[in-house]
């Protein structure tokens, strides 16, 4: 069955800059590989997942747990009402008159997923880096610089990461000191942003990011805003770490809709780009 993500929760549109001219929109979602429930009861939602990728109207969309292709899903599904996409999913995903940047983290018996940046901004060369942690968990980090709209003023490009962290702690810091410690070298000045799913339960990751000059990204309200479960969120798993952005607007689109394409609802948020040197 396909569905309307948004009869379940609107996303306002991106909101003005006060000098005129868009803010930048910004999404990030842990898509599940594309497919949700456990045995007979499997379902494919990858579907419904590209109209609720296309309902974001973000400049910039971070995926995380995208497939470039698996053999055993597309037979399982071959013959399902849509059927397994004979795209990658980054590409199958990415609404017209988007580019797609992917890179392959994880390699099983029958496939392969990784990360994936969409975009309505030109994009230059990906880079990928291994973070992994332990043989058990396959983590990577995708880089890639935006070129952003000239209403945003003479701030450079914008080095945008997309990342998702491992399931222990002492992991996800190690995983973060890297991850630090790699932009020190590739990305030291300029507008930065890394969205990811951080699997940051304890909420403990903020410090680390903020002594090398990356701030949490928050809504004018303060407010946390939970993405996980997506049935009902109690955790801020998803976020946005920032370099010379304003956060404007925040956003977690809710409802029956959204919880059933995904273990994690997306987080949506409005930057303004700072002045350089702010």
């Amino acid at each position: 069955m396909s569905l309307q993500p948004l009869a379940s929760s609107l996303l306002p549109p991106a909101m003005r800059r006060p000098a005129g001219g868009r803010l930048l929109r910004v999404a990030t979602y842990n898509i599940h590989k594309g497919v949700r429930g456990l045995g007979p009861a499997k379902r494919l939602e990858i579907h419904n997942l590209g109209a609720a990728v296309a309902a974001f109207d973000a400049d910039l969309i971070a995926l995380q747990e995208v497939r470039r292709h698996n053999h055993r899903e597309a037979r399982r599904f071959d013959h399902s009402r849509f059927g397994w996409p004979a795209q990658g999913q980054a590409d199958f995903l990415a609404p017209p008159g988007y580019v797609a940047a992917y890179v392959s983290h994880a390699r099983t018996r029958h496939g392969e997923h990784g990360n994936a940046l969409l975009s309505r901004l030109p994009l230059g060369e990906p880079l990928h880096r291994d973070l992994s942690d332990h043989r058990f968990e396959q983590r990577g980090l995708l880089q890639v610089p935006v070129q952003l709209p000239v209403e945003s003023g003479d701030t450079g490009p914008l080095t945008a990461v997309v990342v998702h962290f491992g399931l222990h702690h002492a992991g996800r810091r190690r995983q973060a000191e890297r991850l630090i410690a790699h932009l020190a070298e590739t990305a030291p000045q300029g507008p930065l942003i890394v969205a990811g799913d951080f699997n940051d339960w304890g909420e403990k990751l903020d410090p680390l990011f903020a002594i090398a000059g990356l701030r949490r990204a928050r809504a004018p309200d303060a407010r946390r805003r939970p993405t996980f479960p997506s049935l009902a969120p109690l955790f801020a798993l998803d976020r946005f770490y920032v370099r010379g952005l304003r956060c404007c607007a925040l956003h977690v689109p809710q409802g029956l809709a959204w919880a059933r394409m995904s273990d994690h609802l997306p987080l949506v948020a409005d930057f303004e780009p700072l002045p350089a040197g702010t």
